[in-house]
């Protein structure tokens, strides 16, 4: 049984690691890998599993972006030091409308969206959404093309932006980097921004998960913790995979491929859905 379930958390932890900083949704694809790939534990388990399974895939951004986001970094001048807390300060910014708006929703989300249909109907949404921006800003240059550029109100705007990710299949990165360009950053701005957005966020989604699951007098055994590692560290393997890939991507593409492939996938679930009713 522990062997099937480390077996399952490891491809679980591949589809976190891509879909994570891919706009097409990690916690929409982890809701449907679990209609395939059930891990054999509680319905608890595999719920906090979900979340806290980012983790690993945060750490990556963590890792690879170690120096840029360290304002104790001996090796920066003063004034890029200043420049890395203005960073920080403008990603605490855009965490409020989570923080306000979303903690008190968590629950009944959780218990109305976290399902097959609004995650297959918020995959095609957001797929013509991308589309529609993409061609809209096609012939447009973009206004902000550095972080240093990036202002506390475009901040916050993106984090207005990050509440829609609350509901699943839409995708957190998909909805901060779409906020971001259709406010005139360029794709590159958007997605880096999107990357540091999720390290206080996943970070306090994944303490709130792992409390919430202790509160209700669950517990960690063995073998949960076993297969709970097993998926972090594949999601931040993965992870440094993807993040390299998507940065390298966007040089030269944007992102209509990814609205295509929500769009494609939704129908196909929707399909899947209405043959299994």
């Amino acid at each position: 049984m522990l062997i099937a379930n480390i077996f399952k958390a490891i491809i679980l932890g591949i589809v976190e690691g891509i879909t994570e900083w891919l706009p097409i949704s990690s916690t929409g694809h982890l809701i449907l890998a679990d209609e395939f790939i059930k891990l054999n534990m509680s319905p608890a388990f595999i719920e906090m599993f979900n979340v806290v399974i980012q983790l690993g895939a945060i750490l990556a951004v963590v890792v690879l972006y170690f120096t840029k986001l360290n304002p104790f970094a001996p090796s920066k001048t003063h004034e890029e030091k200043q420049d890395t807390w203005t960073l920080w300060f403008k990603v605490i910014i855009a965490c409020l409308p989570a923080a306000v708006i979303g903690l008190p929703l968590d629950d009944f989300l959780e218990a109305h969206f976290h399902k097959f249909l609004p995650v297959a109907i918020m995959l095609i949404v957001y797929g013509v959404a991308f589309i529609v921006v993409e061609r809209h800003n096609k012939t447009k240059a973009p206004k902000c093309t550095s972080l240093n550029d990036f202002t506390y109100k475009a901040a916050l705007i993106v984090g207005a932006f990050q509440l829609l990710s609350l509901i699943p299949g839409t995708s957190r990165s998909g909805a901060t980097i779409l906020g971001a360009i259709i406010i005139g950053c360029s794709r590159y701005v958007a997605t880096e921004f999107s990357f540091f957005l999720g390290i206080p966020v996943m970070f306090g989604a994944s303490g709130l998960k792992i409390v919430k699951f202790l509160l209700k007098g669950n517990s960690f055994g063995g073998a949960e913790i076993v297969v709970l590692l097993v998926g972090m560290v594949t999601a931040f393997v993965v992870s440094i995979i993807a993040i390299k890939f998507l940065l390298d991507y966007i040089k030269r593409n944007d992102f209509t491929a990814f609205g295509w492939y929500r769009i494609v996938l939704g129908i196909i679930l929707i399909g899947y859905w209405l043959i299994a009713m």
